[in-house]
């Protein structure tokens, strides 16, 4: 290793070549330590309760109820004679059963759309949503 000096006879005025790689890894040895230190303290664990999954089938078939509206505005429940009132309660009470049922609408050709809208209306406050309209095709 050469070491500079301040006599100006010995060092003939040429640079000196060697690096001197003792701080050089000096820092690495000391960065290699911080980083061994801190990785474990980066991995962040969140627990879960996540579901546990079983291979059986859900074989639960939805209920379907046919709710017909005739021509002056007469609510019809499977085919059973309603008034607005109750088919609001039967809603509510169809809203709360899981799997929730399908609603098949059966609506007249003349009937004002006013009658559907409120149909429609009371199902969606009662929280279901599968709602169908049934239609003849053309002859």
């Amino acid at each position: 290793m050469a070491f500079a000096s301040f006599d100006r006879n010995k060092s003939g005025g040429a640079p000196m070549a060697e690096i001197n790689m003792v701080p050089l890894i000096d820092v690495v040895l000391v960065l290699l330590v911080i980083f061994i230190v801190t990785a474990p303290l980066l991995t962040n664990a969140v627990k879960l309760d996540l579901p546990k999954a079983t291979s059986q089938a859900d074989i639960q078939k939805p209920e379907k109820i046919e709710f017909a509206i005739d021509g002056n505005g007469l609510l019809y429940w499977n085919g059973e004679r309603i008034s607005r009132e109750d088919a609001a309660a039967k809603f509510v009470e169809e809203g709360l059963k899981r799997p929730q049922p399908a609603i098949y609408l059966r609506a007249d050709q003349n009937v004002p759309y006013r009658y559907i809208a409120e149909m429609l209306a009371d199902a969606s406050k009662a929280g279901l949503g599968k709602v169908a309209f049934v239609s003849e095709p053309e002859k």
